[in-house]
């Protein structure tokens, strides 16, 4: 049931995908912002209780409404796997800006890949090259199909194989996404040593933790459908030169899958941003955004195929 919840929310994303999420996002930012509002006493434990009152309740709910409606008829619970995937995951949710950043740069169209970069990335991306807009729309899709796809599915099953329902699992890393972005990102960002960051550490860590398994699994499949050697290579010796772990490991493993060079310095506000090399290869451009696509979606048959093997071994078992 888990795999055919999988393949009708991919299906109804990409034929029919959301509008908006900005409604539900508003939502969401309200929810968490009362939290913040009523327990943000500077201290990291502040941060930690209000992190579980604003998570277990989601979790109970959606395991208690899953076995719920599989008692009244096991279709209703498979369409409110379905229904939570199709909220919580997905392509559209960024495939257009690398669409149109791709086309952009394969006519020529500097300017206008700068800006579509801009508005994804949120960060000025007008003093960038081709080359450098390339590179960043690689990185930025890996990171973005990994969170918005790999990461979702892996605490989709998860949860589904311990009984609990997939779609607490999959509510549980995007909330925990949600909040490592507003609490942890943002008072790193504007706080820093001040005591409100504190607040964030605890929604930092538990990100940290919550992507442990996602980002290994993924990169591994990149290895496997991508280039092995470099792969392994790369992430042995360079993810953990990447200010972030979990992104180093991506984006290194990811960069060596495609045979392309990632990270390196980038102009910023007229000044040099140093970041550390990743991959090996060649540069980035407009034909190795289009192998990412590849990539991509040859790592998404293979779960799938996985998935399915799984299924038919414990049907047989």
């Amino acid at each position: 049931m888990s795999l055919l919840a999988l393949i009708a929310a991919l299906l109804l994303e990409q034929f029919h995908p959301l509008a908006s999420r900005k409604h539900l996002y508003g939502w969401l930012s309200g929810y968490v912002g009362f939290f913040r509002r009523n327990f943000n006493a500077g201290e990291h434990r502040h941060g930690k209780i209000a992190w579980l009152l604003a998570v277990l309740p989601l979790l109970s709910g959606a395991a208690v409404l899953f076995w719920t409606l599989y008692l009244m008829h096991p279709a209703l619970a498979w369409a409110f796997n379905v229904l939570v995937l199709y909220l919580t995951m997905g392509f559209r949710q960024f495939s257009h800006y690398f669409t149109d950043i791709h086309q952009a740069l394969r006519d020529g169209r500097l300017d206008e890949a700068r800006g579509l970069l801009s508005d994804w990335r949120g960060e000025s991306a007008h003093e960038l090259n081709a080359e450098e807009v390339a590179r960043l729309a690689i990185e930025q899709a890996l990171l973005a199909s990994h969170r918005n796809v790999f990461g979702v599915i892996v605490w989709f099953v998860l949860f589904s194989a311990l009984g609990l329902g997939g779609a607490a699992g999959a509510l549980l890393y995007r909330i925990g996404q949600f909040l490592h972005a507003r609490w942890g990102d943002e008072d790193e960002a504007e706080l820093g040593e001040f005591p409100g960051s504190k607040f964030g550490g605890f929604a930092r860590q538990a990100f940290h933790t919550l992507e442990w398994l996602p980002v290994r699994l993924t990169t591994a499949t990149f290895a496997i459908v991508g280039d092995f050697e470099d792969t392994v290579y790369c992430w042995r010796t360079q993810a953990a030169g990447w200010p972030d772990p979990e992104q180093g490991i991506l984006l290194a493993g990811g960069a060596g899958a495609l045979g392309v060079r990632l990270g390196m310095p980038i102009p910023q506000g007229g000044m040099p941003l140093d970041r550390p090399e990743l991959g090996v290869g060649d540069d980035a451009d407009a034909d190795f955004m289009q192998s990412t696509i590849g990539l991509v979606w040859r790592a998404v048959v293979f779960w799938l195929i996985l998935l399915l093997l799984l299924t038919l071994a414990s049907l047989i078992g």
